[in-house]
Parts: structure tokens; sequence; C-alpha cells
């Protein structure tokens, strides 16, 4: 069996200077090369938001629970990964949310249209790590499918930045009742 790490959106709309920024975000992205290099994973995936049309989801008027401000638009710069984020372990990237919300990593598809639950089962994944941003949205959303897929789920929370202390507190006790494996801290600003 084999183990993965999961990049959950590491954009640069999702950090410093962004359209929906996470405070830290530009940190853990540097934090994450540095621990993907050599982390021994047997494979290596990200995630990115990649909207095209997802209808309520973007909001002139958001309430940053459902609705947000316009972000990682499929073929902007924004949608693009953070400079900072080492490509070269990533073996795959998995877009999600063209026409939806897009939370979970599990929604995307490869540039084959293979989702990513079809492509760690073909490589006989039965670990993953998730780390990314945020942790209170895409990371948690992603790590609560990979545990519901019967994969062994930890994430690596000093390698996350969550958007509230509230938000992230809430995740934090969904993932637990989940049966998700918690280690270390979440880079939090408020």
């Amino acid at each position: 069996m084999a183990k993965a790490l999961i990049v959950v959106d590491v954009q640069i709309d999702f950090c410093e200077g962004g359209a929906l920024a996470v405070p830290g975000g530009a940190a853990v992205v540097a934090a994450i090369s540095n621990f993907a290099v050599g982390s021994g994973h047997d494979h290596v995936v990200a995630t990115r938001d990649y909207h095209i049309d997802p209808g309520a989801h973007f909001s002139d008027e958001p309430d940053f629970v459902r609705s947000w401000p316009v972000h990682c638009v499929a073929g902007t710069p924004g949608a693009a990964f953070h400079p900072d984020l080492e490509v070269g372990p990533v073996e795959a990237v998995f877009s999600k949310g063209q026409y939806s919300d897009g939370y979970s990593g599990f929604e995307g598809t490869d540039h084959q249209s293979r989702a990513l639950v079809e492509w760690l089962r073909e490589r006989g994944v039965d670990q993953v790590d998730v780390v990314g941003i945020a942790t209170d949205h895409c990371v948690r959303a992603t790590a609560l499918d990979a545990v519901e897929a019967g994969i062994a789920t930890t994430v690596l929370l000093d390698l996350t930045a969550g958007v509230s202390r509230p938000t992230v507190d809430a995740a934090l006790e969904d993932l637990r009742a989940a049966g998700v494996r918690l280690v270390g801290e979440p880079v939090v600003a408020a």
C-alpha cells in the first residue's frame, strides 16, 4: 500500500494580496514546499479551485460561509499556484469547482477527467496527509471525503492556514469526530 500527500488550494488568490486572502497563506505555501521535497510520500498531488461559473458560490454580498467574493477564476493569475509552491514533486493536479462550490479535492478531476479517489486507488494509496488552504473549508472538506472513501487520513495542521479561529475550531471538531488524525496547530490569524 502507499501514502500520498494532498496539497489543497495553495493558490495566489488564497494568499496575501489575493482576492480571498487567508492570513499566513504564503508562509504555509513555503513550509509545504520545504516539507514536500523529500517527505517520503509515495505520491504528491495538488488540488485547485478553478471556477468557471460556480453559481451562488460567487456573490457581490458574500456571507463568507457559502458565498464568497470572486476568486480563482479558471485561467486568471489568481487561480495559479502560489509561486513559492515547489511543483516538482506534484504528480497530478485536480481542478474543482468549475460549476459548483468545489470545496473538496475529491470533487476535482485531473487533465484526463479522472477523479482524485480513482487516481489514488489506481496507485494503491491507503493513507493520505492533507495540507493547504484553508483549514476550515477546503482542507476540512478534502479530509472528510478522504475518510469517507476509506482512506486513513491525517491533517498536518502546521501546514495549513485557516480563515478564523471559530470556523477552524469547528472544523477541527468535525475532523476529530470523523476519525481524522490531527497533528500540530493550524496557522490562524484571528
